[in-house]
């Protein structure tokens, strides 16, 4: 992995040494750092509104301020989105009064004041009342120690008995996981991704804010990572004029069944949207003429059928005379639980060399456990207490010599050592065929790059995370179908100016 392509995830003991580092004592660097994160955090949550609607032009803001740099960049934040939507308004609640705040703060409060006038005044905890639209959390960063103190307790409390559309943190929630704390829809990680972040439900949804903190690195130390936008940027550049289809790669998939056909449509067609350059098919026989029919760019091979309409061990010749073309191999989607259709898979899973991605109802221990070769293993959390048991996803992945992506509302990606989190992604996942679509786009990638069995499936779990963020930006988490998500997939390759 590129340094680029992934951050280190640091303790809240260890963030500290990263920003002496950087800023070396200079209060102008921490000046443009903090600048950075306000605008990148009004950035964001105007970005993360827009899957409601519009923002509104006479939005009301709530501000929650502490004396340290959280409240410094909430107060950012809460200026570049006053000056972007001219007829808001921001309220501002000063937990430890403006005698209180660091120079850093105090600053960003007198710029405040400065460029938005009348539109922005302090008030007292006593005066949050009413609707807002957006109200930002900036009370305590990663230096906070329990327990909350009482001032900061009754702010918090009426932060959040107060109807609010979107509630948005500064780098954590305040109060962490706390009786009382900070209950936030979007929690912004600023410069750095702490592991509270990762296991507080008051965190809400998770967005890493890139602030540039680890562009000079040539390396990144430690054993947890957050997936950066860059991991997609071996996808953005030219092809090479002199490829062919061949080259792009060539995946097979064997899924499907009488019971659930859709799920083999869904990862074929995934795989085709996200670049694979050719897709073999192995499906029931009787779904091919309709399946052909949908998508003709596929090559479909009708597999004989066991009389429940699964795939049959007799159809095992099709895939053995047709395998060395295969880059990679996915399998499982829709294949459904029968006895010889799960005999069929371990035998599949057991002598392919190729990379295999198992996925569903193939991911059972006795499909998997005859394997000699690294597989791509990609479980939602029960499938994966089915497969592992009380173990972890590093010790399982090591166990197994195996890539495991354990699906979550934060991702996690390891082969055995570090472990890669991808923040893109939301609960518009939440519905059928998403697995299938993300198996599909995983399988495309493996069969690009064979020899990155990491890298492919890190690429693929973020890109599927950002095709849906940008679904859901687009139309809402709501009303909409799996599949939609696919038309999002280009955009997300797009040169960004």
């Amino acid at each position: 992995m590129k340094p680029n392509e992934a951050h280190p995830i640091l303790s809240c003991a260890d963030t500290p040494a990263v920003e002496d580092d950087l800023f070396d004592g200079d209060g102008e660097k921490a000046w443009d750092a903090m600048q950075r994160a306000g605008l990148a955090v009004a950035e964001g949550v105007a970005r993360d509104f827009r899957e409601l609607g519009r923002f509104p032009r006479d939005a009301r803001i709530l501000v929650l301020v502490g004396k340290g740099h959280n409240g410094g960049d909430a107060l950012i934040a809460t200026s570049a989105i006053l000056s972007r939507f001219s007829q808001s308004t921001a309220e501002v609640v000063f937990v430890t009064g403006t005698n209180e705040l660091k120079p850093l703060a105090l600053r960003a409060w007198q710029n405040l004041q400065n460029e938005a006038g009348p539109r922005v005044k302090p008030i007292s905890v006593g005066a949050i009342a009413g609707n807002y639209a957006v109200s930002i959390d900036g009370i305590f960063g990663f230096q906070f120690r329990a327990p909350l103190k009482e001032d900061a307790l009754a702010v918090i409390q009426a932060a959040n008995q107060c109807s609010v559309t979107l509630r948005a943190a500064v780098d954590l929630p305040s109060g962490l996981a706390e009786a009382g704390a900070f209950c936030a829809d979007f929690t912004y990680a600023t410069g750095v991704v702490k592991p509270p972040l990762l296991s507080i439900s008051n965190a809400g949804r998770l967005r890493y804010l890139d602030l540039g903190f680890f562009d000079n690195s040539s390396e990144h130390a430690g054993d947890d990572f957050v997936l950066t936008d860059s991991i997609l940027n071996p996808l953005r550049g030219w092809r090479d004029p002199q490829t062919d289809k061949r080259r792009q790669g060539h995946l097979f998939v064997i899924a499907g069944s009488i019971a659930y056909p859709g799920a083999a449509l869904m990862a074929v067609t995934a795989a085709l949207r996200s670049g694979a350059g050719l897709v073999t098919a192995f499906v029931p026989e009787s779904l091919v003429p309709a399946f052909a029919a949908q998508v003709p760019e596929a090559i479909w091979v009708g597999w004989p059928e066991t009389p429940e309409g699964g795939l049959a061990l007799e159809g095992q010749h099709l895939l053995a005379e047709r395998l060395v073309r295969a880059s990679a191999l996915v399998i499982g989607p829709g294949m459904g639980r029968e006895p010889e259709t799960l005999v069929l898979a371990a035998d599949i899973v057991k002598t392919v060399k190729v990379p295999v991605l198992v996925d569903a109802d193939a991911l059972q221990k006795d499909v998997i456990a005859g394997s000699h070769n690294g597989l791509v293993l990609t479980p939602h959390a029960g499938e994966f207490a089915r497969i592992a048991g009380d173990r972890g996803l590093r010790e399982y992945a090591a166990e197994m010599n195996a890539t495991v992506v354990l699906k979550g509302p934060v991702t996690q990606i390891s082969s055995g050592q570090e472990i890669y989190h991808s923040l893109f992604g939301g609960p518009m996942l939440a519905r059928g065929g998403s697995g299938d679509l993300l198996a599909g786009m995983i399988g495309a990638q493996l069969a690009l790059t064979p020899q990155d069995t990491l890298g492919a499936t890190c690429r693929g779990v973020a890109w599927y995370g950002m095709a849906a963020d940008a679904l859901a930006r687009k139309h809402g988490a709501t009303a909409v179908r799996t599949t939609q998500l696919l038309d999002f997939l280009a955009g997300i390759l797009r040169i960004r100016s």
